[in-house]
């Protein structure tokens, strides 16, 4: 079989002085053809036994030919819609006589053949109006010249043909199960496991097979074409997971977008046909994304959104002809994330919080009388966290917090207060918070913004160290203690023991070295020293200052690492 259109005509049919006849379906010259992929660029040609693909303008008809030679001929041909709708109808005419009406011997002419074939009307065999993928299939065709016009009366699309008189042998579509449907076997808040059984082409056939899942949240998709015509050209497509790893996570920082985080060797990126016809913007960056997986027929999709419907789509592509089969495609909903108990803050009382890795906690502050501003105060005891503070829906406040930080909003009559606490990436998050319609209520000390304990390496000694630290313009109370610590304890230690919420009241009485109270209304002289003395030769020890405040509530500075002199 082969297509032709009649500007190639003068190509395709020899001019000899023999009767002149329509070429069949020759498998060396259909070799050549297919290596030849611009043999048929552009062209109404449809060759046998390979698919093509090519597009439609808008209201503007497209024709493509092939000839049948023999009567009862098998013949199968498949149209694939890509991101339009099609109409499209086969139909066909007998051959044009092969000798001229006076017996010479002598063919045609060209243009004679060609006027004749057009003039008529063909037999319509089969006519589809629809996106999706639809065949034609008969076991006994007649010879003639077949047509297959499409329209596309929606917008500017592409589209796919295949077309062949040996449906038996080429096979080139994946085969699907008898059961072709996708099964969403474990859902959760950001997971979804689905499954589906193996394509026969795979499991009986033995043929290169591999599936390809597609998710996105506005819809199915039909075809495998009308997947890659939604995609722009700079979306990445995920290739099959290493071995072993084929239930690691989906690993996209955001949905929609690619992770960078792999080589390209890791990655295969194929990129859609460039743009075309009357389409000239640029489309838009899509929340779709195609992730194939090898053979595998089971698969777990993670890091999606709770409580968000999905679309999933199982395509079966033979990776020898790169054509693909269509399971039937499914959705689900991710469940609901649980729902966060509020805590109520009462006016003037600090409530401690503890917050899980990345967790969050809502918090609700409505003062019971009138009020012209509202404090919140803050004491982030270990990593940063963010606070967010909505007055009646609306935001006032979105700020990361480290130690301690007091924000003062203005207030309203009746106002309701929703606070948000997000953990750090880090670990797990403690905090403190206040909030409080009284602005001389303050539980948390006063710090100065260098919260660290300066040791002077001059005046260390056998027995004694010499440090110093900031204070403010308020007068609040310090506490030092001390702790002989090994050797080998490192700053990674340290940083792990910084609980800044950890307060005197956990510290052996032993470890107390002296309390003090310090302030200078200048800010510049507001520093103090202390020489912490008794200690042993060549020791190491880890020095901690306490800040009281007036509530009682204290703030510990970072903690410093000292060592005595071995001789003296």
């Amino acid at each position: 079989m082969l297509l032709l259109r009649y500007p190639l005509l003068l190509l395709l049919l020899p001019l000899t002085s023999r009767p002149q006849k329509l070429p069949t379906r020759d498998e060396e010259l259909f070799q050549m053809q297919i290596r030849d992929k611009a043999f048929f660029h552009d062209s109404s040609v449809i060759p046998d036994g390979a698919e093509i693909s090519s597009y439609l303008f808008r209201d503007t008809p497209k024709r493509y030919f092939f000839v049948v030679e023999e009567d009862n001929t098998p013949l199968a041909v498949t149209v694939t819609p890509c991101d339009a709708p099609l109409e499209w109808k086969l139909s066909v005419q007998e051959l044009p006589e092969e000798a001229s009406g006076e017996g010479s011997g002598e063919p045609e002419p060209l243009e004679q053949q060609k006027q004749q074939i057009t003039n008529e009307e063909g037999t319509e065999l089969f006519s589809y109006k629809g996106n999706d993928v639809e065949y034609f299939v008969s076991s006994s065709s007649p010879s003639g010249l077949y047509q297959l016009d499409l329209l596309s009366t929606e917008k500017d699309t592409h589209f796919k043909v295949y077309a062949t008189t040996t449906p038996e042998s080429d096979q080139p579509y994946p085969e699907l199960p008898y059961d072709p449907r996708i099964d969403v076997t474990s859902l959760g808040r950001t997971t979804v496991t689905l499954a589906w059984k193996p394509s026969p082409t795979a499991s009986l056939l033995k043929q290169p097979i591999q599936y390809c899942i597609v998710i996105n949240k506005e819809h199915n998709f039909k075809s495998l074409c009308a997947v890659e015509a939604k995609l722009s050209s700079d979306d990445a497509f995920m290739m099959a997971p290493k071995p072993g790893l084929d239930f690691s996570p989906f690993d996209f920082a955001h949905f929609g977008f690619p992770s960078d985080n792999n080589s390209g060797k890791e990655r295969g990126f194929l990129k859609s046909s460039s743009k075309f016809g009357r389409q000239t913007s640029s489309k838009p960056r899509v929340d779709l994304h195609k992730v194939c997986i090898g053979n595998k027929n089971i698969f777990t999709v993670s890091d999606l959104k709770p409580d968000t419907q999905y679309y999933f789509d199982m395509f079966a592509v033979n990776t020898n002809t790169n054509m693909s089969t269509a399971y039937v495609g499914t959705f689900a909903r991710t469940k609901e994330e649980a729902k966060q108990k509020t805590v109520e803050l009462k006016d003037g009382k600090v409530t401690d919080v503890f917050i899980k890795r990345k967790g969050a906690k809502f918090l609700r502050f409505a003062p019971v009388s009138s009020h012209q501003k509202v404090t919140f105060s803050v004491h982030s005891c270990l990593d940063d966290v963010q606070i967010q503070v909505r007055r009646d829906g609306k935001l006032l406040l979105s700020q990361n917090v480290e130690g301690v930080r007091q924000f003062q909003l203005r207030g309203k009559a009746k106002a309701k207060y929703l606070i948000r606490l997000k953990g750090s990436k880090k670990g797990a998050s403690m905090l403190k918070i206040l909030a409080t319609t009284r602005p001389n209520k303050q539980s948390f000390p006063s710090l100065p913004e260098d919260t660290r304990i300066k040791a002077f390496d001059k005046l260390r000694t056998c027995s004694s160290v010499t440090v110093a630290w900031l204070g403010t313009q308020e007068r609040n109370k310090f506490c030092i203690y001390r702790r002989e610590v090994d050797d080998n304890y490192n700053e990674e230690q340290k940083k792990r023991e910084q609980n800044q919420c950890l307060g005197p009241d956990t510290r052996k009485k032993s470890e107390k070295v002296l309390c003090k109270y310090f302030h200078s209304q200048n800010i510049q002289k507001a520093v103090t020293t202390e020489t912490i003395r008794g200690l042993q030769p060549g020791k190491s020890y880890l020095l901690d200052v306490y800040v009281i405040g007036h509530g009682g509530h204290s703030v510990k500075y970072q903690g410093k690492l000292v060592k005595t002199r071995k001789f003296c």
